[in-house]
């Protein structure tokens, strides 16, 4: 069993045997510090020789007011640490003098910070205020996230005001490693003391905001790129980025570079805001999206997989719609996906020529159709469902069919989703019951939650 794997009772007995806190706790974790502070302070109970006397605080027995901390031995990093968790708020006061020079317990520092006892509360800040400036960029990358999950407590903002202010006169290297921090609030907090120090180039700002799993990180940095210029090298990464929100931020740039024609490959962006951003950057250029896109529909050769709902998007129903209908015939299946998507954003509720789109092989379109086919799901044949949740139907028509036989208001619904929950193919098995809410096996009746028929 790995240490991140230990219950914190076993925790709890390794830091009064005298280990590490590394070896016994995730210290990458903040929950798991708070977690270990909770466990001692308030549920674990001490019995016999377990009981921490912190002897090395004062001679003797547990007093009950800690005498003088001069010429007491150095206690053990796992003595200390109880020592900062103990019920007894003088104990933790007492404690907390021994914790200035100890960066594995500085998390425990932090939160003493934001304890309910003024008096360790601002022995906490003192020890803070101290060691925050020159801590290492390893005891700042356990203790930042720490800090960070207090900041919302009654009084857990003055420990963040600290490590903000340690931040903007650290090295920049120290900053610079924040940045990886795996939680992303401190990420967050990283790169806004980068951008306001104006450590990191537009290109470095382009790297993270086409990189990082975060959303808030990535728009911040997309934005303190563009603020601070674009350079050549900057946008190919924010055009490359996976999130649509970075690549619609370099689409909008290519407008302020003065390279607005480039941005026409992005009117087929898989995301809706990067169509938009180029849609705008190309009227700006003197250039007719609309004409562009009936162009791209107008050859089903070449085609662009999501050039028909672009063209739904901005063009005008009475014209453009045929152009569509003939799309959803179309021989790739994100053609057809997006031209199904295109009838929903016109709002098209032609039944007879959207119900057969329920069969189609490609789950997207059947989805879309769906989509589609919601809005007026009481007006539908109820037989023409029924008929396709029955077997020898694929799995993704059938749990659609379902869907829109719910929303039809159908007697047969109950019957029809018990059926299928209990069904042999165990792909649709497994997503009636997931939608459903079905958790036993046996189970026979649905329980059939509000939001079931969602997309």
């Amino acid at each position: 069993m790995t240490s991140q794997e230990l219950p914190l009772d076993a925790v709890i007995r390794g830091l009064a045997r005298g280990r590490a806190l590394g070896t016994v706790l995730d210290v990458w974790r903040p929950g798991a510090w708070l977690e270990l502070d909770e466990r001692i302070r308030r549920g674990y109970a001490w019995r016999g020789d377990g009981y921490p006397t912190h002897r090395w605080l004062a001679t003797g027995a547990r007093p009950a007011v800690p005498r003088g901390l001069l010429g007491a031995p150095a206690p053990a990093e796992g003595e200390l640490a109880l020592a900062l968790c103990d019920s007894d708020g003088r104990v933790r006061a007492a404690a907390l003098p021994y914790a200035a020079e100890r960066p594995a317990v500085l998390p425990l520092v932090a939160i003493r910070a934001a304890d309910w006892a003024a008096p360790v509360r601002e022995e906490a800040h003192a020890a803070l205020a101290a060691a925050l400036p020159g801590a290492e960029a390893d005891a700042l990358a356990v203790t930042a996230p720490v800090i960070l999950r207090l900041s919302g407590r009654l009084r857990g903002g003055a420990a963040a005001a600290l490590l903000r202010e340690a931040l903007r006169t650290a090295p920049p290297a120290t900053v610079s490693a924040l940045l990886l921090n795996r939680d992303r609030p401190t990420r967050r907090l990283a790169l806004d003391v980068a951008v306001e120090r104006r450590s990191l180039t537009p290109t470095e700002l382009a790297r993270i905001a086409a990189y990082d799993i975060d959303v808030a990180v990535r728009d911040r940095a997309a934005t303190a790129a563009l603020a601070a210029g674009v350079p050549d090298e900057t946008l190919p990464l924010l055009l490359a980025a996976r999130s649509g929100g970075v690549r619609s931020a370099g689409v909008t740039a290519l407008r302020k570079a003065g390279r607005a024609a480039e941005a026409e490959p992005f009117l087929h962006d898989r995301s809706g805001l990067v169509r938009a951003c180029a849609r705008w950057a190309l009227r700006q250029d003197g250039r007719d999206p609309v004409a562009l896109y009936r162009a791209a529909c107008a050859d089903p050769a070449t085609v662009p997989d999501r050039a028909p709902l672009g063209l739904a998007e901005c063009g005008e129903r009475g014209t453009d719609l045929p152009v569509l209908w003939e799309l959803t015939g179309h021989e790739r299946a994100l053609v057809r996906t997006s031209a199904v998507a295109g009838l929903r954003v016109l709002d098209v509720a032609d039944f007879a020529r959207l119900l057969p789109l329920l069969d189609d092989p490609a789950p997207g379109v059947v989805r879309e159709a769906a989509q589609a086919l919601l809005p007026w799901a009481d007006r539908l044949p109820e037989e023409e469902l029924l008929r396709r949740t029955g077997p020898g139907r694929p799995a993704h028509v059938r749990v659609r069919a379902l869907r829109l036989l719910r929303d039809h208001g159908s007697w047969a619904y109950t019957e029809t989703a018990g059926r299928l929950a209990e069904d042999p193919d165990p792909v649709l098995r497994a997503q009636v019951r997931r939608a459903l809410g079905i958790e036993e096996a046996g189970a026979r009746t649905p329980r059939v939650p509000w939001w079931f028929g969602r997309r």
